[in-house]
């Protein structure tokens, strides 16, 4: 198998869930649901198992481009939007994931304040997933590999 199409596999994989667990999947969990706690919870589930897809598709990705640019590789725009969507996927798996938990293990309904400021945390967390799967859908419209001339 070509080495670009196992990129542009791996993107998709990556990319393709983002897009279908966050702007399909969550949204119409919310909405037949009527349980949100329940819904959450799903939904929180859902967000997870893209994440560490992400970690390994984005990953493998980020060391292929490494591999081929060698030297140049630090230079390249994709190489550090790469990084980018990574760092994001670990801010938010492992930094407000657990933040979040901790809230709601406290209690939302119980605690105005709590409620507030997992609504924070939380609106932080989805426009960090907005800035990903934007830059994800970068990378699937422009290729991960410059375009050859000549």
């Amino acid at each position: 198998m070509n080495f670009h199409v196992g990129e542009r596999i791996l993107l998709t994989l990556w990319v393709g869930g983002m897009w279908t667990v966050g702007y399909i999947v969550a949204p119409t969990l919310f909405q037949m649901l009527d349980d949100r706690m329940l819904a959450g919870k799903l939904a929180g589930q859902l967000f997870t198992v893209i994440s560490y897809i992400g970690l390994l598709c984005g990953g493998v990705l980020l060391a292929g481009q490494l591999y081929q640019a060698r030297e140049k590789g630090l230079r390249h725009w994709r190489v550090w939007l790469l990084l980018l969507m990574l760092l994001i996927v670990v801010v938010g798996e492992f930094y407000l994931q657990p933040l979040m938990a901790e809230l709601k293990a406290k209690g939302l309904q119980a605690d105005a304040a709590v409620a507030r400021e997992f609504g924070k945390l939380h609106g932080v967390a989805s426009v960090l997933f907005l800035i990903n799967s934007l830059a994800g859908l970068a990378l699937v419209a422009f290729g991960l590999h410059r375009r050859q001339t000549g």
